[in-house]
């Protein structure tokens, strides 16, 4: 049995906690510490506030979840200025073995490895996951997290990727309207403006130009709360459309994948999870034309786990260093 610190390094938030690995697997995870990202001046400041507060000795071995791309001597987090130099980490935090992921692949990783019970039906035909074949893995939060994880012969590979990132594409004319508004914003409207958590904003403010309206200002945890509760008639609308456009991205990926089966994850995925099924959610995501078969076919989960992104840095260190 091996000790480790699992860490799961997002754009607002970064956690960490105790973990025990053997044989390949997550055989236990601890309670975690939540530390806000923006309150930090650094990875390695918030390693040093997480230890203090530990009172014991820390585990001589870390796995980390990271919200970016993980090639190259120096990453950037995608929506956090922290950067992260891997070959420093056994001198700047104190460790030995370390590992370092994509936050989507380790999620990734949790997907193979929890039970069936750690997953809730959304939509589709109500079955487990497959044993065999693809499942695409993808959160709405922050960002708009996409991985691949392979099931094969009793055994996982998982492929993160940067999917989140693909072009947004239009399905109606006011979806038409909405991408132009967007572009002269951003130049490049990729799914993740539309889809992540600050897709609703974004769409608010597309329709509310549309119809001449002013923009209330407020954060997107206030706009969700009144979204979701259908306080207010414009963030309801927007929300509404916000289902349409993931579940489209969300069928175009899993089709793109050749995914037998889909989970969505992420922080903002368990907050708008008891909306989906009756939302239009479903049916952009079968609506794939001579597709549609295949797509209706297909089981969309919810991961019920609520550290995912820290059970998969734990499985991902599990199978990196399975002795």
């Amino acid at each position: 049995m091996t000790e480790i610190v699992a860490i799961d390094v997002g754009g607002t938030n970064a956690r960490f906690a105790i973990a025990e690995v053997a044989d390949g697997r997550v055989m236990s995870l601890g309670p975690e510490t939540t530390l806000k990202t923006g309150e930090h001046a650094s990875f390695q400041t918030a390693w040093e506030v997480f230890c203090a507060g530990l009172g014991r000795p820390v585990p001589d071995a870390v796995a980390i979840a990271f919200a970016g791309p993980v090639e190259g001597e120096v990453l950037k987090l995608t929506n956090n200025p922290w950067v992260i130099r891997p070959t420093l980490l056994p001198e700047k935090l104190g460790i030995g073995r370390y590992l370092v992921i994509n936050d989507f692949g380790a999620v990734a990783h949790a997907v193979g490895q929890l039970p069936s019970g750690q997953f809730s039906h959304l939509c589709g035909p109500d079955r487990p996951l497959p044993d065999e074949g693809v499942i695409s893995v993808v959160g709405p939060g922050t960002g708009l997290g996409v991985a691949q994880l392979l099931l094969e012969n009793g055994r996982y590979h998982v492929l993160a990727t940067e999917g989140g990132h693909m072009d947004f594409a239009p399905l109606d004319a006011l979806e038409d309207r909405i991408l132009v508004y967007l572009r002269e914003r951003y130049r490049r409207v990729s799914a993740e403006r539309v889809c992540a958590g600050m897709g609703l904003g974004n769409i608010l403010a597309a329709l509310s130009a549309l119809e001449g309206r002013p923009v209330a200002a407020r954060g997107d945890k206030e706009l969700w709360t009144a979204a979701l509760a259908g306080e207010d008639s414009m963030a309801a609308a927007a929300l509404d459309r916000y289902f349409l456009s993931l579940g489209a991205v969300v069928g175009d990926l899993a089709l793109a994948h050749g995914a037998s089966a889909v989970v969505i994850a992420g922080g903002l995925g368990q907050r708008i999870a008891p909306h989906l099924p009756g939302s239009g959610f479903h049916g952009r995501f079968v609506a794939k034309g001579r597709f549609e078969r295949r797509m209706n076919a297909m089981p969309v989960k919810l991961i019920a786990h609520p550290q995912p992104g820290l059970y998969g840095a734990a499985a991902a260190f599990a199978l990196a260093y399975p002795d």
